[in-house]
């Protein structure tokens, strides 16, 4: 007598092929037996990159094998088109020019998770569709978040079928314990995080001597920042997650409201200076003034360290003096760390969560748990076995 399982089947289309996006599909294959065991089957039906939307055939009964989905890992990882895996019938490759009407056609006949592991501005629109239809988003790409206000808005006007865990910190529990606190009726009162792990490795070098031009080179080499540095130097990407931070404590602001400093002075960007160059004789022109930085800060028993603060209603990014006792100040390597005050967190005794905050494996991982937080969104179908 055959034994019927009930399982959940989420099917999953995904915008990305970096290195996050490839990690995910890895996961999605690696924990097979862990989320069969849980109930939950991940359905791959499509995958596209800036070029190439993938569908499998029949949307609504057939998805991507395991044998395909590495296939796929290895092709982008390979900087190959993802026409290459196009074989067997599995899949039908079209141009990412279609995509919106594809997903609009999909999103019309089976509810979907849209996971979003691209770094393009561009994907907003398509995302509220999908929403807007029925279906759920799992958000990497945290520009999706951080542009005009009326567009988040319209993210959001289904907060259950949105996910953006990894838009802050990762892997890192920083959003969920975050709304855990507001749902709960805790005021938050300010939070102030290392939200990069390249300028958090900066900072923590720099504090032994170590010239600040030798250490941004050494982050590069080590692969901890950006090909072009000044992308981590110019505190966009922790404003950015100010501004999702920000956005959920109910803070109605954009992005131009946010006081940013960058490390670099406007005459050292990338549209007036080479990498090169910038490398060679810039960065050297900024020691001093970090060193008297650090210098001033010793002297008064504290350390230095590139934070966001949110409190009384304003967003800060920039470079502040902490003390050194402080799990801010005890900070070292490239983890992030969040520290939440709130009415039952109260100084000296904050919320503080730590951890790795970069990295394509824990971002993945992050994107993941994400997917099966969805679960509840999805019906069981009876399976045999």
């Amino acid at each position: 007598m055959e034994r019927h399982r009930e399982m959940k089947n989420i099917p999953i289309i995904l915008m990305g092929c970096g290195g996050v996006g490839r990690q995910l599909l890895q996961h999605i294959v690696h924990c097979r037996t862990l989320h069969a065991n849980m109930g939950i089957h991940l359905r791959v039906v499509g995958v596209c990159d800036s070029k190439t939307v993938l569908v499998t055939p029949d949307v609504l009964s057939t998805e991507f094998d395991d044998a395909l989905l590495i296939n796929i890992c290895k092709t982008k990882s390979d900087r190959l088109s993802l026409e290459k895996c196009v074989n067997s019938g599995k899949c039908e490759a079209s141009p990412y020019s279609e995509f919106r009407r594809k997903l609009t056609d999909i999103a019309a006949r089976l509810g979907f998770v849209l996971v979003d592991c691209s770094a393009s501005s561009e994907t907003i629109e398509v995302i509220t569709q999908t929403v807007k239809l029925g279906c759920c988003t799992v958000l990497a790409n945290k520009k999706p978040l951080t542009g005009p206000m009326e567009e988040f808005d319209q993210l959001f006007l289904q907060t259950r079928r949105i996910r953006h865990e990894s838009t802050v910190g990762a892997g890192l529990p920083v959003i969920a314990s975050l709304n855990r606190i507001i749902s709960s009726g805790d005021e938050v009162t300010s939070i102030v995080g290392s939200l990069s792990g390249t300028l958090g490795y900066v900072m923590s070098e720099v504090e032994n001597g170590k010239p600040f031009s030798e250490v941004v080179k050494a982050a590069k080499d080590l692969g901890y920042t950006e090909p072009d540095p000044r992308d981590d130097l110019s505190g966009m990407d922790v404003a950015r997650k100010g501004l999702i931070l920000a956005r959920l404590l109910g803070q109605r602001i954009d992005m131009n409201t946010i006081k940013i400093e960058s490390l670099y002075p406007d005459k050292m960007g990338p549209g007036t200076m080479t990498l090169e160059d910038f490398l060679a004789n810039g960065l050297p022109l900024l020691d001093n003034d970090i060193k008297e930085r650090v210098k001033k800060a010793s002297s008064d028993g504290k350390v230095l360290r590139y934070v966001c603060i949110l409190q009384n209603s304003t967003c800060v990014i920039g470079i502040h003096e902490v003390p050194k006792d402080s799990a801010l100040g005890r900070l070292k390597g490239s983890d992030n760390v969040v520290e939440i005050c709130s009415r039952c967190y109260e100084p000296p005794n904050p919320l503080v969560i730590q951890g790795a905050g970069a990295g394509n494996d824990t971002t993945a991982a992050g994107v993941l748990a994400d997917i099966i937080d969805l679960q509840d969104q999805f019906p069981f179908t009876n399976t045999g076995k």
